[in-house]
């Protein structure tokens, strides 16, 4: 029998496996129920792909998307692994040839949806083929806590009842303790082995800029990797299509991608992006998991993604072969209170609330003046031991720092006076003097501290109040609808503290080249060009997958 390393070489064409591949791998050929963490890039295919030839029989797979399905099955066939899927596509006469090879035994892995592996007739159909391994992909989709909660998923416990004495791996890039325990405890996983691979993709640079004249930045920055393979990701369908369509005006290689296309446009994009003649796909977050494509050097967050770890998921598509490569997210509060306004609109109470944590945690992560990277690590409770990671752009070009004690006292003193707990808006509000009607309603508008700071705008109060509370003056609280207070060291503010340190102003350029005299101009649609976006444009597809 091949030993793992020539069965690797063999049809991987490699010498050596990723860190914690081997473990894992031997975990699951010693009959463990097995729980794996690695990142986006970091080889949890090959956990079950290549325990699939050890042990022979059928490996079965639950995969949350067809595009998902396609592209694993294209890369194993190449190898001369027999490998097919059970999904919604397929027709009668295909459906039938997948039957007659796994009742002969050719087939070492069958890829099927969720949905599919707890129908009766399925599962009566797999206790004669031989089952050795369940694998169960982007298995955070188990948990209510994970960024994608997909209750068909927690049907999947039926499998370990139905088949107890198969050994079960569970695969994500993105879980936080709670979620790693939840997926545990949900698919009945009998004292499984554990490994957590590191979070920290050190080839990627971690961008966040204003979102000014977006479409226009998306020409500057293609245009300047003309070359080289991107993904563009956007809130809604139509977003995709416009983008792409502009794009292709000014002479890009771009395709969109969404759920609302034929399965065969869907195939094309994904296949020409694989092959290079599709250079950028502008697409929704259904596009990229899974797919084999080791040579993605950019990825563009157009719109805020609703999580941290849906924005480490796709940021983790780009570099995968290691090299340098670059995600920029394009930050606009605008794009948070179209998500807030989607979300409370078709999301369930517990639901909605989860969701919009994870929301503001995501725009904490844009506001920060923090290193993005440690930022990201210890979300997912990783430390980083240097003092700047010299790969974001709050290391490499950090924003000036201004003498903000008058601001900070003007702000403490503001909340010290409201008569109840408010969010950052009404507090923003009141110190520019704004003339909203709920201030005047509340009387706000008559506290002496009204219209105090009239020359600072929404952003800055927006940026220093985040700070403050990163300092420790301030606290936030409630998550579906944030207050802030004063914490001690807030009233110590306001009688006399020492001066404190505030973010100076930021711009638009800072963060990105300049454009290439190449790229041309043309004008551009009102919408796009300004970033503004109508909340109805946001697609369910987007928010609950």
């Amino acid at each position: 029998m091949n030993t793992l390393h020539e069965l690797l070489k063999k049809h991987w064409g490699r010498t050596s496996f990723l860190p914690h591949q081997e473990e894992i791998i031997r975990s699951v050929l010693e009959g463990n129920d097995t729980l794996a963490i690695l990142a986006t890039g970091g080889g949890k295919s090959l956990c079950y792909q290549l325990p699939a030839l050890r042990l022979g029989g059928l490996t079965l797979v639950i995969s949350p998307l067809i595009s998902l399905m396609k592209d694993q099955i294209d890369s194993l066939n190449a190898r001369r692994i027999p490998a097919a899927a059970y999904n919604s596509t397929l027709g009668f006469w295909d459906r039938s040839k997948i039957d007659e090879e796994l009742a002969a035994g050719e087939l070492r892995l069958l890829f099927v949806s969720p949905e599919r592996c707890v129908q009766p007739n399925f599962l009566d159909s797999l206790a004669n083929v031989g089952l050795r391994l369940i694998a169960i992909d982007e298995a955070h989709c188990i948990s209510e806590w994970g960024h994608n909660f997909r209750p068909e998923y927690r049907q999947l416990a039926r499998l370990k009842r139905c088949f107890p004495g198969v050994p079960v791996i569970a695969l994500t890039a993105t879980a936080v303790k709670d979620v790693r325990a939840d997926i545990v405890r949900q698919l009945g996983l009998s004292h499984p082995r554990k490994f957590v691979g590191s979070f920290n993709r050190k080839n990627i640079e971690y961008r966040v800029i204003p979102k000014k004249n977006p479409l226009q930045f998306l020409a500057t920055f293609i245009g300047q990797h003309r070359d080289d393979a991107g993904i563009v990701y956007c809130l809604s369908k139509k977003e995709t299509e416009e983008i792409a369509r502009e794009l292709r005006r000014w002479g890009f290689s771009a395709l969109a991608y969404h759920a609302g296309l034929s399965a065969k446009t869907r195939e094309k994009v994904q296949d020409g992006f694989i092959k290079g003649t599709v250079r950028v796909v502008c697409a929704t977050v259904a596009f990229g998991m899974g797919i084999d494509k080791p040579d993605v050097r950019y990825v563009i967050h157009y719109d805020l993604p609703k999580s941290i770890e849906s924005y480490y998921q796709e940021t983790g598509r780009a570099g995968r072969d290691g090299k340098f490569c670059e995600c920029v997210l394009l930050f606009s509060r605008v794009d948070s209170g179209r998500i807030r306004w989607m979300l409370e609109r078709d999301g369930n109470g517990g639901q909605v609330k989860r969701a919009l944590c994870k929301l503001q945690e995501m725009v904490d992560y844009c506001e920060s003046t923090g290193c993005r990277r440690r930022f990201l690590l210890r979300y997912f409770d990783e430390s980083l031991e240097e003092e700047n990671c010299g790969s974001c752009d709050t290391c490499t070009d950090p924003r000036q720092e201004i003498d903000g004690t008058v601001q900070a006292q003007m702000i403490a003193a503001c909340v010290q006076q409201l008569p109840a707990k408010f969010g950052i808006e009404i507090i923003s509000g009141v110190l520019r003097g704004a003339r909203a009607k709920r201030i005047h309603e509340l009387g706000l508008d008559a506290l002496p501290v009204y219209g105090s700071g009239k020359k600072f705008s929404r952003e800055e109060y927006r940026t220093w109040i985040a700070d403050l509370i990163r300092q420790g003056c301030l606290a936030r609280s409630g998550d579906e609808y944030p207050v802030i207070s004063l914490t001690a060291e807030g009233f110590r503010l306001l009688h006399g503290r020492d001066r404190i340190m505030l973010p100076g102003p930021v711009t638009a350029e800072q963060g990105w080249r300049s454009a290439p005299d190449s790229v041309s101009r043309p004008e551009l649609p009102p919408r796009l060009c300004t970033g503004e976006a109508d909340p109805a444009g946001v697609d369910d597809e987007t928010l609950f997958l």
